[in-house]
């Protein structure tokens, strides 16, 4: 039994084309898979640290506050984004009564890091007695904007 390629004898002109083609396609698809495997891998393995980026909650009485922390916040590089998400209703324990009240809520998008600088410069513009800010870590989310939150955010 012999194992390889065909001689030449035995092949005819036929069938020395279809090995050529075949030879040449699977250079080229080999080449193809290559390159997409290696982006595909490049992409899946941008390391993000678990923790690393927060988001974080504020409310807010009306759009104008809203807006002006938002404002703030981005342009002193506290957070890369703020999302302003109109008309929510709150229920919560004030001073012994409940209360409801409509508010607007700031989803912020930032460096665990810059947590406690973000939560004083709530504290310090905003009317509420006691501001909500609160923040949970980033477990896992879509690699180039994890990416741009940091490059956006100073450590």
């Amino acid at each position: 039994m012999r194992i390889g390629l065909p001689s030449a004898e035995t092949l005819q002109g036929g069938s020395l084309k279809a090995l050529i083609l075949t030879v040449l396609v699977s250079v080229f698809m080999f080449q193809l898979l290559r390159t997409v495997g290696l982006r595909a891998f490049s992409m899946a393995s941008e390391t993000y640290t678990s923790g690393t980026h927060s988001a974080a909650f504020v409310t807010c009485p009306n759009d104008t506050v809203a807006k002006e922390l938002a404002r703030g916040i981005v342009e002193r590089k506290l957070a890369a984004c703020v999302n302003i998400v109109p008309s929510i209703t709150s229920v919560y324990e004030w001073q012994g009564k409940i209360e409801e009240d409509n508010e607007v809520l700031l989803m912020i998008k930032t460096r665990s890091s810059k947590v406690p600088a973000l939560a004083e410069y709530v504290r310090s513009n905003h009317p509420y007695e006691v501001a909500e800010v609160i923040s949970l870590p980033i477990d896992q989310g879509n690699p180039p904007y994890l990416k741009w939150i940091g490059g956006v955010v100073p450590e």
